[in-house]
């Protein structure tokens, strides 16, 4: 028997991969209901059965945005230094801001920068989005203190938000046309403030 209310013909991931570049390039407000599902394939009846309303939709999208895009931020919470974490994570976001395949910048950061009745909800979401990862680095930092990585009373809070600072502007610049090399020579002079330990320095 066929699920009522399920659309046929048509692969809901690469709709939703269609609908994460929408976001990406026109924000939540920005991008209308024609502009979605014209570009997803779909008519509104399909994308209310398969994703819900436009901001059940564009949660959908920023989740299949955090787990495709954003996988390099996983990964570079696994390098064994805390240094290395740092660096691998702004050389990898500098590479993903600046893709020739995808929108320059960032969906989280751009997708809730316009302004409207709704933008306060989006942004809001989008700002709990972005605190989830830099709370994931903080809690690595963290341990990066505890086993002497990092030097004793560093604020891994703090260092976990100049980290996010640091990527969020870098963000801004790349949607606004900065070149990847203009990207990591910013990476390059934020690493000069990545406290390190002698021992951490010299291997």
């Amino acid at each position: 028997m066929a699920v009522r209310g399920r659309p046929r013909g048509f692969d809901a991931d690469d709709a939703l991969d269609r609908a994460v570049e929408i976001f990406w390039r026109q924000g939540y407000e920005g991008a209308s209901l024609t502009d979605l599902t014209e570009a997803m394939g779909i008519n509104r009846t399909s994308m209310y059965a398969a994703f819900g309303n436009k901001e059940e939709l564009f949660h959908r999208a920023v989740a299949r945005y955090a787990e495709a895009d954003m996988a390099y931020a996983r990964e570079a919470l696994t390098q064994p230094t805390a240094y290395e974490v740092v660096e691998s994570f702004l050389r990898a976001n500098a590479d993903a801001l600046t893709r020739a395949d995808r929108p320059s910048g960032c969906l989280s950061v751009q997708g809730g920068l316009a302004e409207g009745g709704e933008s306060g909800r989006i942004a809001r979401f989008l700002a709990d989005s972005r605190l989830a990862g830099e709370h994931a680095l903080a809690r690595r930092l963290t341990r990066a203190v505890e086993e002497g990585d990092l030097p004793a009373g560093t604020d891994p809070d703090a260092l976990a938000r100049y980290v996010m600072v640091v990527s969020e502007g870098n963000a801004v610049h790349a949607a606004a046309g900065a070149t990847r090399a203009a990207l990591h020579a910013t990476v390059d002079i934020a690493l000069r403030a990545i406290p390190r330990t002698h021992a951490a320095a010299v291997t």
